[in-house]
Formats: C-alpha cells, sequence, structure tokens
C-alpha cells in the first residue's frame, strides 16, 4: 500500500485548492471547482475564499457569478451547511438537501409550531405557510424574508427558547420556513438586499432563478457524486473525514466510496486514507507558500483529523467549541496564525504562540496582508465564528 506523507498531502493541498500562487483559479467558478464548492454561512466568506485563491478577480467578479450569470449558487447541503455551488453540482446538492436535510427541517418546525401554541396541527400550518410563499413568489422579484413575513399572515408566529442563555430569545419561524423550502428545492436564495460581506437574502422561486427546474439525483447516487469530486480536490482523507464533510452515516460513506472506486493508501501515524483510482501518482514539492483564508474557508474546514496542517495544540486559538474555523494565516502548508482587520481596515497576522516562521514566512505572510488589504479596499469584515486568537482573548 502505498504511503501518501504529510508532506505530500501538503503539496497536493497547495496545488489542487488553488493556494500555491502559481496555481491560482482563473475565476470564481474555477475557485469552486478546486474546492467541490464554497462555504457560505457567513456570506463574505464566500468573496474572500475567491480573492485568495485568485489574481486580478475583485468581489465584483464573485457578485456577477453569484446573482447574474449565477454559475454559483447557493444551497443548504451536506451537514445543514450552506454552501455556494457550481451549477452543475446542483442535482447531488438537492439530492442531498431533499433526502436528508428537508424531512427534518419540516419535522422540527411542524413541533415547534404546535408546542408553541402557534397551531394545533403544526404540520397543517407549515404546509398552508409554504403554500402561502410560494403563490406570492410566483411571477414576484425576489423578496426578503422580512417582507414575506410582513405581507403573509400565514408566516406569523415566533417561539420563545433558551430564556436567559446568550443564545436564547424570541425568534420568528418564517425564516425557518424559507430554509425548508429551499431544502425542498422549490425556492433559493436570490439577489443579496445588502453589501456583499453581509447576509441579507432575497428569496425567489427555484425555477425562475435558474431558468428551468433541478431534477435532484438519488441520495447515493448523490453522495457517490460528492464524494468523486471530494477525493479529486481533497484526498487523501480518511473514511471520518469523508464522513464529517459528506455528513452522512459511515455506511452511507463506505458505499460511496466503492461506488466511486475509491482505493486504499496508508497515512503518517498509522492511519488509511482513500483516493481515487487514478489518483496514485506521487506529488512533486511545490516551494514555500502563503495564504490568508476567511472564517469557514473549506479548506480550514476540509477534513475532520487536522494535524497534517494543525498543530492539535493551536486548535482551540483558531476553532470555536464547535469546531467552527476562524480566519486563518498559512505557510508552507500549515496553519500558523490568524488576521485581524485595524479600524482603517488594515490586515495583519496574529501568530499562534510558539510559532517560529523565520524570515521568509514572516515576509510572505506580509505581503498576503498587503494583497488583502488592497483587495478589501477599505472593506471591514465582521465574522459570528471569530475564533480566540482572532478576539485578542487571553491564550494559554
Amino acid at each position: 500500500m502505498r504511503l501518501v506523507d504529510d508532506r505530500e498531502r501538503r503539496n497536493r493541498l497547495a496545488l489542487r485548492h488553488g493556494l500555491h500562487p502559481d496555481h491560482r483559479a482563473s475565476d470564481p467558478v474555477a475557485a469552486a471547482e478546486s474546492l467541490v464548492c464554497l462555504h457560505a454561512t457567513e456570506a463574505a466568506s464566500v468573496h474572500l475564499a475567491v480573492g485568495a485563491r485568485t489574481a486580478g478577480v475583485i468581489p465584483a467578479d464573485v457578485e456577477t457569478a453569484l446573482y447574474e450569470d449565477r454559475t454559483l449558487v447557493k444551497q443548504l447541503a451536506m451537514r445543514r451547511t450552506l454552501f455556494a455551488f457550481p451549477r452543475d453540482l446542483l442535482p447531488a446538492a438537492l439530492g442531498v438537501a431533499l433526502s436528508r436535510l428537508a424531512p427534518e427541517q419540516r419535522r422540527l418546525i411542524a413541533r415547534d409550531a404546535a408546542r408553541h401554541g402557534i397551531a394545533e396541527d403544526g404540520d397543517a400550518w407549515l404546509d398552508t405557510a409554504g403554500a402561502a410563499v410560494i403563490s406570492r413568489l410566483t411571477g414576484s422579484l425576489p423578496l426578503t424574508a422580512r417582507a414575506l413575513r410582513e405581507e403573509l399572515p400565514e408566516l406569523s408566529g415566533a417561539i420563545t427558547v433558551n430564556e436567559g442563555k446568550r443564545y436564547g430569545g424570541t425568534f420568528n419561524l418564517a425564516p425557518r420556513v424559507l430554509i425548508w423550502l429551499g431544502a425542498e428545492g422549490r425556492i433559493t436564495r436570490g439577489t443579496n438586499a445588502g453589501h456583499w460581506r453581509l447576509s441579507k437574502p432575497t428569496w425567489t422561486l427555484l425555477s425562475d432563478w435558474l431558468d428551468g427546474t433541478v431534477a435532484p439525483l438519488p441520495l447515493d447516487e448523490a453522495y457517490a457524486q460528492l464524494v468523486r469530486r471530494w477525493l479529486a480536490r481533497f484526498g487523501p482523507g480518511t473514511l471520518d473525514d469523508v464522513q464529517w464533510w459528506l455528513g452522512a452515516t459511515k455506511g452511507a460513506t463506505r458505499s460511496a466510496l466503492a461506488a466511486v472506486g475509491a482505493v486504499e493508501v496508508a497515512l503518517e501515524r498509522d492511519g488509511i486514507g482513500w483516493v481515487l483510482p487514478d489518483d496514485l501518482d506521487p506529488v512533486a514539492d511545490v516551494p514555500p507558500w502563503a495564504a490568508l483564508l476567511p472564517t469557514l474557508d473549506p479548506t480550514t474546514m476540509g477534513w475532520k483529523q487536522r494535524e497534517v496542517y494543525l498543530d492539535p495544540t493551536h486548535r482551540e486559538l483558531l476553532f470555536d467549541s464547535n469546531g467552527n474555523g476562524g480566519t486563518t494565516a498559512w505557510w508552507d502548508g500549515r496553519i500558523v496564525g490568524a488576521w485581524v482587520q485595524d479600524d482603517d481596515g488594515v490586515v495583519s497576522v496574529v501568530e499562534c504562540p510558539g510559532t517560529d516562521l523565520g524570515s521568509e514566512g514572516r515576509s510572505a505572510l506580509d505581503l498576503e496582508a498587503q494583497r488583502l488589504t488592497a483587495w478589501l479596499d477599505g472593506v471591514r469584515i465582521t465574522n459570528v465564528y471569530a475564533s480566540r486568537l482572532m478576539k485578542g482573548a487571553p491564550l494559554p
């Protein structure tokens, strides 16, 4: 069994994810394809992930791909996470959403509607609310959740949960109804109603947005297509890596690996990984490289087991308790810190304690900070998932 050591895995990452400066992607869609899809939970991360992997592409180009050409489409899919997918992957993404996410969302919303006294029959309330949304959006321009809630009495209803806790409060059910309809492939996020760094989606019928319907793949075919793409860009990965990224059961993950003919390779630390059958040739070394990646970047979040590129002692500095990664600074295939901005929007790097970058690494990251500062052109990014290192919290 061939050994793919950590160095080779970092070389693969640099080349296939468009992070080495000699291997940048040509446009936003190519950048997304280099990662299978882009994390979109934080709106700015889509633009920043593209900017990190391209040269000459500006935020307006990402807006064009998302909202004019619509070659990238936001869709809830694996792990109940929002991604921006290239159009050709939408059938697979919708196959996962329709089979796995929509039924669970329906159950939870209907349960909460009944439990909190919004309706005696939560399922009937949800059906009525969903039908009202579809009717209102038919022949309409995209509308925000707030506009739909204000126009449609069928969407009225709020629940109060976890009173007295930081994450508790009173929440309208309307946004969850829209998320459920999106998981069913009936509506989708249209144009953004605010600046690109903010998440203020409008909603429209999926068929209107894409000028036609999208046929979801059966779940097993959807999983196989997504695993094939993942292995091509992230492989090798362990069974746990693939299962975590896919958000599936171990049995479904094994079936998907078998369906694409994945083969085993040896990894360091006595691990076993999987690659596509035509991806066994060694990858040559690449020169050192630097990159600054956004919150929840697909490279940062791509594997469950991250020792290849992350010192385990730095995990709590760079990821929150739920495993959400903040901004990251990379040198020669490893995460070595985070990046932040001052009040003027100037980007700087905060190194993890005990990290020795050397003069070459420090200079390379300084150049990336200057590049990102120029790319942002004064725009300051706010992050929901800010790590301890980003916040300047006391460090061990």
